[in-house]
């Protein structure tokens, strides 16, 4: 059975959002539903994404992990930030023209120094907890993972092999190149306020539309313009 990770690696709660764009995208509930289905069967992933949230990438690394058949993860295109760590939770072989890419977490914050310096303290945790899925899949040392995170480390096909991060570079298989390596994560106020608009709570139907309309072709409007 094939499962695709494509796209922004997004929670449950978010994913109807992208979908409402048509943004690709990938949750672990999707991830979930598939091993489901495939019922302990032979199963081939295929990653190409770059990345998304901490804690959705980890909820589907640790879903493969856990998955009773054989997994079989090819990266095609890229595996960058979470899609990494997916990329460490089995057998795995990249495309030759594929590319790894780790670095350290990213959040925002708002506050006194209280509040600043509590959420470095969040962030170092979760780097650490990152840092432990390369060190399961390498053996290198959490040390060695961590400063290899903090240089926000790009690695070819051969990098990520020789890193044992990817066991094996594939065979061709003539797989589709891929020029870009970004993706599309939208602002948490763009989905606080889409999750507003497009579903308001007793809202009449009507007018819900019309926002949903607004709130679509502003987005349109956008389009070109890259969101971080």
């Amino acid at each position: 059975m094939r499962i695709d990770i494509k796209g922004t690696i997004v929670s449950d709660d978010d994913a109807w959002i992208y979908e409402w764009f048509g943004i690709e995208h990938c949750s672990p509930k999707m991830v979930s539903a598939a091993l489901i289905k495939a019922a302990g069967t032979e199963v081939d992933i295929y990653i190409n994404s770059g990345g998304g949230s901490v804690f959705a990438g980890s909820d589907i690394y640790s879903e493969i992990r856990a998955y009773k058949g054989r997994v079989n993860l090819h990266v095609t295109g890229l595996a960058a930030s979470a899609a990494s760590v997916i990329a460490c939770a089995g057998p795995s072989d990249i495309s030759p023209t594929a590319m790894l890419m780790v670095h350290n977490v990213w959040s925002a914050a708002e506050g006194d120094y209280r509040v600043m310096d509590k959420n470095s303290e969040i962030l170092k945790k979760a780097n650490e907890a990152i840092a432990a899925a390369y060190v399961a899949k390498t053996g290198m040392s959490q040390r060695e993972a961590l400063a290899m995170m903090d240089a926000e480390t790009w690695l070819s096909a051969a990098d990520a092999v020789e890193k044992g991060l990817i066991d094996k570079i594939s065979e061709p298989q003539n797989l589709r190149l891929v020029a870009a390596c970004g993706c599309t994560v939208l602002p948490q106020e763009v989905i606080e306020k889409i999750r507003n608009t497009v579903k308001p709570a007793g809202a009449n139907a009507s007018a819900a539309l019309i926002e949903n309309a607004r709130a679509r072709l502003k987005y349109l409007n956008m389009k070109g313009k890259e969101i971080k």
